[in-house]
């Protein structure tokens, strides 16, 4: 018998929608499933109380469907919104903060008739690809409870990894849906910049760097997801209409034509298997007559890197240097946000416009392999899950990491331009611990590759490797 918590996200929504399941039994798992394994993990936090989520399911069940959505339990990452829920932000600076309204994201799923229950753990501001914070602990990755669960949307993958969750949502700066995704066997799509609009105070125009966007145990959820969160919003200047995902996805990959990057032509460290797992799993296209090709290193990494560093750093800068100029609160800061605000508030105007040219120059290279190919390819990570105590790793393949996210700079190419991309499962260690790899395309293609992933997810046998959940709830 098939427990319906292994259903996917469309699936159960269909259910509810064509009255064979009610929101209020699927409600009763789901509190039940988090009750038997979240101690174990750590992925959800500040859970509502449990009756107050079961009076959500049966209002659900006695109204109209709302959406696609409808009756679906949702937790919330910890960086944004949900009104009366507290929004931590993983800092002891928000410890007591209870979010007023709804961010625009939270309001849309609501609106389609998500029924919010709680969060989802992250880092410290969403610093670090390694969900650990002082107020909520680390989360764990569910198939090696030693190991770190990878970030910052870490709680939202483990929360779909374990069944806690059907669907959640994430964030994106540099790999916080493609890192989490890959090491916890699930699937998480950075969107294009501006289809998932955001009403977040402060600048709208100069920091084009993270995104918010779906995750799920399919393509399928993640387009379902992703048709809900997008749109044009007069708040965001860099919003903008497109068609629905979801309608897009029928349809096979034969003869398109896939790059593959690699190690960057030797670039990118790897810990000791990664490469051979991504590389292992490309047959997988070749089986559904697509062309895998192998490509030469097409930037310098040094460049991207140089960029990425000075204009990331630039944001959060513009972000948090109020708490920074508090003595009081920087004292409650962890050292990766001071590093961060300090290196960007040393940057001139003239740097950062130095380094935005290298980010166009990077673009308009990138635009060029898109003109010969339908996608690229790239591990999602390049290292294994590391273990849960440390905050980074110090080495890759006897290289030293200079800061504290070079060990995830294999990401970054994606993340500077603003391009779509989808972590898709890729295989796993010979110690059972999951792997993905970026699936990315030119602005606007999110349905295009989520169409490739959806022939991949059918393909490929990653899905059936799941979490000892019997081992999770002793």
């Amino acid at each position: 018998m098939v427990d319906i918590l292994d259903q996917d996200a469309h699936v159960l929504a269909g259910l509810i929608r064509d009255k064979e399941l009610s929101a209020e039994e699927l409600m009763r798992a789901t509190l039940a499933r988090i009750e038997a394994v979240n101690s174990s993990v750590n992925a959800i936090i500040s859970l509502r109380d449990a009756e107050a989520c079961l009076a959500d399911a049966r209002a659900a069940d006695a109204m109209e469907n709302k959406g696609p959505l409808h009756g679906l339990p949702v937790a919330i990452k910890d960086l944004a919104n949900a009104a009366g829920l507290p929004t931590s932000f993983g800092s002891p600076l928000f410890a007591d903060f209870i979010a007023p309204k709804d961010d625009l994201m939270v309001a849309r799923m609501k609106a389609a008739g998500a029924i919010v229950i709680g969060k989802t753990n992250t880092p410290e501001f969403g610093l670090g690809s390694h969900t650990f914070n002082p107020v909520h602990g680390a989360t764990r990755n569910p198939y090696d409870l030693n190991r770190s669960a990878g970030g910052s949307s870490g709680g939202a993958a483990v929360a779909l990894a374990t069944g806690m969750m059907p669907i959640a949502d994430g964030s994106d700066m540099m790999g916080s849906l493609r890192n989490p995704g890959a090491w916890n066997n699930v699937y998480g799509l950075r969107p294009t910049y501006g289809l998932v609009p955001s009403d977040m105070p402060g600048d709208a125009f100069l920091h084009q760097l993270a995104v918010a966007g779906p995750m799920g145990r399919c393509p399928q959820d993640v387009a379902m997801l992703l048709d809900v969160q997008a749109g044009l919003h007069s708040d965001d200047p860099h919003s903008y209409v497109q068609a629905p995902s979801a309608p897009q996805l029928a349809g096979d990959i034969k003869g398109m034509r896939i790059g593959w990057l690699g190690d960057w032509g030797g670039a990118y460290p790897m810990e000791e298997g990664v490469l051979d797992t991504c590389e292992g799993a490309l047959s997988h296209f070749e089986a559904l007559s697509a062309k895998v090709e192998k490509l030469p290193a097409p930037f310098p990494t040094e460049k991207i890197w140089e960029a990425w560093v000075g204009l990331r750093a630039w944001a959060n800068a513009g972000g948090k240097a109020a708490f920074y100029n508090d003595p009081a609160q920087r004292g409650l800061l962890k050292e990766d946000a001071i590093w961060e605000i300090e290196t960007g508030m040393a940057l001139t105007a003239m740097d950062v416009h130095r380094l935005s040219v290298i980010r166009s120059q990077w673009y308009a290279k990138l635009i060029a392999l898109f003109g010969e190919y339908d996608a690229l390819l790239l591990p999602s990570a390049q290292v294994w899950p590391f273990p849960v105590e440390w905050k980074s790793p110090e080495t890759i393949a006897g290289q030293a990491m200079d800061t504290y996210h070079r060990w995830m700079e294999i990401v970054i190419p994606v993340s500077l331009v603003g391009v779509p991309c989808v972590n898709i499962p890729a295989g796993f260690s010979a110690a059972g611990l999951p792997m993905g790899m970026q699936l990315f395309g030119p602005r606007m293609s999110d349905a295009k590759l989520l169409r490739i992933a959806q022939r991949w997810h059918e393909a490929t046998e990653f899905k059936d490797r799941k979490p000892d959940l019997a081992a999770l709830s002793r």
